[in-house]
């Protein structure tokens, strides 16, 4: 075995042997099915790590296993096959535990079970800390709320805060005991636009300023771009790509990604073809962004659905046997039942040999 120290957020599974390696967490072949019946479903054998320091995101669609993933991280379930290891050592499941979950991780998810609803927003955090030193446990208490810009509302009850503000003390409860592992189960799922894009960036200078990394499950993507270091992909159970965001998102390796990720139109050869695209592939992923339009009385496609989308407005046009979806920058120029030509800026292949590509 390793001479590596063992500190107290370490726990150690009889007989495990120390794996040295430079990430926080490894994820080694994982599996895990929903039930006993063979078409249950579950996650296939995945593998990633995550690294100190950095938020990696989760996403994919309902019934994916995004949840069922950061559950077995936690220790919350046991996996059928493979591991996980945290700082080299195996994450001990329920079956060598009594009371489930990792001691140097915390988990919070989009509910608000733990929170205690009759007593102050203070109480709630503070409980976490033990009373040994009560000057710390103000100071840390303090400290903590206000990083989470929520001291203000220190004597609040919980029943009285909004959804935005009880997540922060929800996190905050999380974060006082400094864990240096973060798992957050679709934490914006019951927030507006305006709390979850301040709160995004909070949690970003968290993570910046401290030793906290950050595991977090989103079925939206837009709600994750921005904020995390790294992707999992995930597809019935499957990891379909995993990686930096900006690589993800310009060179998408497959359908699933690129619709997921931009609402990308996927076309064939011969479709890119009739663009006047030469590009070498079977299949390509045009972004919507990508694509500029210009009125045209004898222009080749006709503009089908015009869709306010705030700062742009979203384009369906169409010819006998194409239909893409654009984003255009100027209000107001084109309607229903227009000619336009298209201009493609960028395209991209796409790898995957999916039958239903252009269902």
């Amino acid at each position: 075995m390793s001479n590596s120290s063992k500190d107290n957020s370490c726990e150690f599974v009889p007989g495990d042997v120390y794996v040295a390696d430079s990430s926080l967490l490894v994820i080694n072949d994982l599996s895990r099915k929903y039930s006993d019946k063979p078409d249950s479903g579950g996650l296939k054998s995945i593998s990633f790590s995550v690294n100190k320091n950095e938020i990696t995101a989760i996403i994919g669609k309902s019934g994916s296993g995004k949840s069922t993933l950061l559950r077995l991280i936690y220790g919350l379930l046991e996996p059928d096959a493979g591991e996980v290891r945290f700082e080299g050592w195996k994450v001990i499941g329920p079956t060598d535990k009594l009371i489930p979950g990792h001691p140097a991780m915390r988990m919070v998810s989009q509910h608000f079970d733990d929170l205690n609803t009759y007593a102050n927003v203070y109480d709630n955090v503070a409980s976490q800390l033990s009373n040994e030193d009560l000057d710390h446990k103000e100071k840390q208490t303090l400290l903590t709320l206000k990083r989470l810009r929520i001291d203000h509302l220190k004597n609040q009850r919980i029943s009285d805060l909004s959804g935005g503000e009880k997540q922060r003390v929800a996190i905050a409860r999380a974060l006082i005991t400094q864990p240096k592992l973060l798992l957050m189960d679709e934490p914006f799922n019951q927030i507006d636009a305006a709390f979850r894009d301040e709160l995004q960036r909070d949690l970003k200078e968290i993570v910046e300023e401290t030793d906290l990394s950050v595991i977090l499950v989103s079925h939206d993507p837009s709600e994750v771009l921005g904020m995390a270091n790294q992707l999992v992909i995930l597809k019935d159970g499957s990891l379909v790509a995993f990686g930096e965001p900006v690589a993800l998102y310009n060179n998408p390796p497959s359908k699933y990604v690129a619709r997921m990720l931009a609402k990308s139109n996927i076309l064939t050869a011969e479709q890119v073809r009739d663009l006047n695209i030469t590009e070498e592939g079977d299949n390509f992923a045009i972004h919507p962004e990508w694509i500029k339009v210009r009125a045209s009385k004898r222009g080749r496609f006709e503009v089908r659905m015009v869709l306010f989308r705030g700062f742009y407005e979203e384009l369906i046009i169409h010819n006998s046997h194409l239909y893409l979806r654009v984003y255009h920058m100027k209000h107001g120029q084109l309607k229903k039942g227009d000619r336009v030509n298209c201009q493609i800026l960028k395209s991209t292949p796409i790898t995957d040999k999916d039958p239903s590509l252009l269902a």
